[in-house]
C-alpha cells in the first residue's frame, strides 16, 4: 500500500517538496512554452528561454520534450487538440436549440481559448505555418480539422432539426471560423485592424455574430430549399 502523502510530507518535508515540483515541471514547461511562443514567435523562441522562465535547466526541458517541435506540439494539444474530447461531449449531451447551441459554443469559445493566450497560437500559425509545414500539417490535423468537424455536427443538427436551411456546409463554417479568427487577431496584433476610436468589446462581439450567422442560417419561409438557388427577385411596382 502506498505512503499517504500528508506523511511523506510530515517526515520528509524537502524530498515531498522535491517530488511535487517535479510532477509540476511539465506544466510550468507548458505554460512557460506557451507566452514565449506568443510573445515571440515559434522560430525566435530558444529552449533555454522556455526553461528558464519555467525555472529548470534546459537538460530537464529535454528530458519531458526532446525537441522544440515537441515542445510546440504538446503546448498545442494541451490548450487547443486535447479538448476537442470535452467539446464533444458537450454537443452529445446539449439538449437545446441548434441556435442555442451555437450560441453557447461561439460565446465558450472566447472564455475558454479566445480570451486566454491560447488564441495566440492561431496568429503564430498564421504568420509562421508556411515555414514549418510538419508543423502546420500537425496544427491543421489537431485543431483546425476536428474544429471544423464539430461545426459540421452542429450545422448538420440544425438542418436535420429544420431549423436552418439547406446548405454547404464546408463552406458555411467560416461563417463562424472568420469572426473567431479575426478577434484572435484583434487581441495579439496591437488592436491594428480595427479603428482605433472605436472601441471592440469582445462579449458584444460575439454575441453580435452569433447572432448574424443563426440569422442568416435559419429556415424561413419563402427561402430557397436547396443551397446555391436565388429566390426570384421582387417586382418593383413601375419597373414590373
Amino acid at each position: 500500500m502506498s505512503t499517504p502523502r500528508s506523511f511523506v510530507d510530515k517526515i520528509c518535508p524537502v524530498r515531498a517538496k522535491r517530488e511535487r515540483r517535479k510532477e509540476a515541471r511539465p506544466g510550468e514547461l507548458l505554460a512557460a512554452a506557451l507566452d514565449l511562443f506568443v510573445e515571440k514567435g515559434f522560430a525566435a523562441t530558444r529552449s533555454e528561454e522556455v526553461a528558464a522562465r519555467a525555472g529548470v535547466s534546459k537538460g530537464t526541458l529535454f528530458l519531458y520534450f526532446p525537441s522544440k517541435e515537441e515542445l510546440f506540439k504538446a503546448v498545442v494539444m494541451e490548450n487547443l487538440g486535447g479538448r476537442f474530447t470535452e467539446w464533444n461531449a458537450e454537443f452529445e449531451a446539449f439538449e437545446g436549440t441548434t441556435a442555442d447551441m451555437l450560441r453557447y459554443c461561439m460565446n465558450v469559445w472566447w472564455e475558454r481559448v479566445g480570451k486566454t493566450q491560447a488564441s495566440g497560437l492561431t496568429k503564430l500559425m498564421m504568420s509562421e505555418g508556411a515555414n514549418f509545414p510538419a508543423l502546420a500539417e500537425f496544427y491543421r490535423e489537431q485543431v483546425v480539422r476536428p474544429g471544423h468537424e464539430l461545426l459540421r455536427r452542429i450545422f448538420q443538427r440544425g438542418i436535420d432539426s429544420g431549423e436552418f436551411a439547406p446548405m454547404d456546409i464546408d463552406h458555411a463554417i467560416y461563417s463562424v471560423v472568420a469572426p473567431m479568427v479575426f478577434l484572435m487577431l484583434w487581441k495579439h496584433s496591437a488592436m491594428v485592424c480595427v479603428d482605433a476610436t472605436a472601441a471592440l468589446d469582445p462579449e458584444k462581439y460575439v454575441s453580435t455574430q452569433a447572432e448574424v450567422v443563426i440569422n442568416g442560417l435559419s429556415a424561413r419561409p419563402g427561402r430557397p430549399t436547396e443551397p446555391g438557388v436565388s429566390s426570384a427577385a421582387p417586382k418593383i411596382e413601375g419597373l414590373s
